[in-house]
């Protein structure tokens, strides 16, 4: 009896159990909480927040008591915003900074100049390019390449020409592809590719957080790092606010794995603290990869529920277009680093050309973006797309924060007979950015583009398809952080069979989706509209 009662419990004693339960996730949200109020996130918010206060009150006794040097910032604040409209920059971002100036031209002034006299920003931009010069011998385009692609398609071989010039990402048609619909399917395969390591495994993504799925991967690359696999991870200096401890990359290298975190969130006004590494890529041998939306934590794999069911896409390449995403995270890697890499040593082992037994067919053009030069690429293969478009372009997004440019080509290919179809969550991450997207659904609408919200939860992928011949997917939001601000990657795909895929999963997300009209923006709550409003003629500096 008493074993029958240990199998199956009473009612009271599985009440007890489940209170007991109860307590301690009670205690651990408790410890976590405390965990943030006493701990480095607080210290750093402070800090920040003591800065920006003492600079306003210093300005404001400025104004307030000399009133000749008011004048002079007067005049400077009209310097700024001259220099401000003549500089090569994005007219709405131009626009966000003009307002402060103007409405504040002591403190707006001085806070601009500020921002624009630090060097931290120019001494990375100059590191970085030395490592793309560094890596350039590696990503030559191969001619033959070029030559085939002429044959298919003109327009596709000036979008490749372009990105090759200024984004220095060459396409390749000897890779193989694979779609997965949600992280959910990714992970088992990524577990399963790790597992198959022998010689490197790179990981870069911008969250890391302790559950399921990054124990689960943590304790293979353990495994690979005794066994004599270099393994190293880098991950965004965000999560060491609140997701894991600062220093854990030290825990990690007591295991054998190099770890790094880019750009540690410090206790100091910076603009490059606001450039963050946005991209998700997982590297093993230099022949297979991982890219698309999905971080390490477990809501990317629904084991955990914050935003209802989290819909999420990845890409696994096998072949020759892996290579890029090899340089692309070696450069990110030694940002900081002064020993030379040897970049030879992490190209595919060319005799392990599984991949190509089914040759595959199709080309395949991985590229990242960066904040620290003047080419939006991420944003102007949206824009190809758009332009280039003959039947649809659908798209998945979790934030809309357009620029005048995406908005204007999201409305022109709707008023020239193209399907326009965005696929937005209903269940936001954040309100701000919900209600911030909002305020440009009317107006999209009323052109003809169709917007879906998706009603089990939140949409955090980023794809794009259009005419069953062009697909990408990738990191890349359509919102200014990701298209200006952030080190972004993605994938560019032209007549691939994965694209397919990827058209099919799309129309099976439609059916679980509630089309957005005319009257639901109408009676949409006046409040928020008007806070739209505001945030939108900010959305640039967010």
């Amino acid at each position: 009896m008493a074993a029958d009662r240990w199998l199956c419990p009473g009612t009271d004693q599985m009440a007890q159990r489940k209170k007991a339960g109860g307590r301690r996730v009670k205690r651990k949200k408790w410890g976590k909480f405390l965990r943030i109020i006493f701990g480095r996130t607080t210290f750093v918010l402070l800090s920040l927040l003591l800065q920006i206060i003492a600079l306003f009150f210093a300005f404001r006794w400025l104004s307030d008591h000399v009133f000749y040097i008011y004048g002079g910032f007067t005049f400077l604040s009209a310097v700024v915003v001259i220099y401000i409209i003549n500089k090569r920059d994005n007219p709405s971002y131009q626009l966000a900074w003009i307002v402060p100036v103007l409405v504040f031209p002591v403190f707006g002034a001085l806070f601009y100049i500020f921002l624009e006299m630090q060097q931290e920003k120019p001494r990375i931009s100059t590191r970085l390019q030395d490592l793309i010069f560094e890596t350039e011998r590696f990503l030559k385009q191969d001619p033959a390449v070029i030559r085939r692609l002429r044959k298919v398609s003109r327009r596709s071989l000036r979008l490749a020409e372009y990105m090759n010039e200024y984004g220095g990402c060459p396409i390749y048609d000897s890779t193989a592809a694979e779609y997965f619909p949600l992280g959910d399917d990714m992970y088992p395969r990524l577990l399963e590719e790790l597992k198959k390591a022998e010689r490197y495994i790179f990981m870069e993504y911008f969250i890391i957080e302790n559950g399921k799925m990054w124990d689960s991967i943590l304790e293979i690359l353990k495994e690979k790092a005794a066994a004599g696999v270099e393994v190293r991870v880098m991950y965004d200096g965000m999560c060491s606010l609140t997701l894991l401890p600062y220093h854990y990359p030290e825990k990690l290298r007591e295991c054998g794995i190099q770890c790094k975190m880019f750009a540690p969130v410090r206790p100091a006004l910076s603009t490059y603290q606001n450039n963050r590494d946005h991209r998700k890529i997982t590297v093993i041998d230099g022949h297979t990869a991982f890219t698309g939306g999905v971080n390490l934590a477990d809501e990317y794999i629904n084991e955990k529920q914050r935003f209802g069911h989290w819909k999420d896409t990845a890409l696994l390449l096998r072949g020759d277009a892996v290579t890029s995403f090899v340089m692309m995270f070696l450069q990110m890697w030694n940002l900081r680093e002064t020993r030379p890499e040897k970049y030879e040593n992490y190209l595919r082992n060319p005799s392990a050309s599984f991949w190509l037994e089914n040759k595959p067919g199709g080309y395949v053009m991985p590229y990242g973006d960066n904040p620290m030069d003047d080419e939006t690429v991420g944003k102007y293969v949206y824009m190809d797309i758009l332009n280039e478009a003959g039947s649809y372009v659908h798209i998945m997004t979790p934030y809309l924060i357009l620029d005048s440019d995406t908005l204007t080509s999201l409305i022109f290919a709707a008023k020239r007979g193209i399907e326009v179809i965005i696929i937005m969550p209903h269940i936001p991450d954040k309100q701000y950015a919900y209600i911030l997207a909002r305020s440009y659904y009317e107006e999209l609408i009323t052109a003809g583009v169709r917007i879906y919200e998706y009603i089990p939860g939140f949409v955090h992928a980023k794809v794009f398809t259009s005419d069953g011949k062009k697909a990408v997917v990738g990191t890349i939001n359509l919102d200014y952080r990701s298209l200006y601000l952030h080190y972004e990657c993605a994938v560019y795909l032209y007549r691939c069979a994965v694209i397919d895929d990827i058209e099919r999963d799309f129309q099976q997300t439609l059916e679980r989706c509630r089309r957005i009209t005319l009257e639901d923006c109408r009676t949409f709550p006046l409040s928020k509209k008007l806070a739209g409003g505001v945030l939108r003629l900010f959305a640039p500096l967010m």
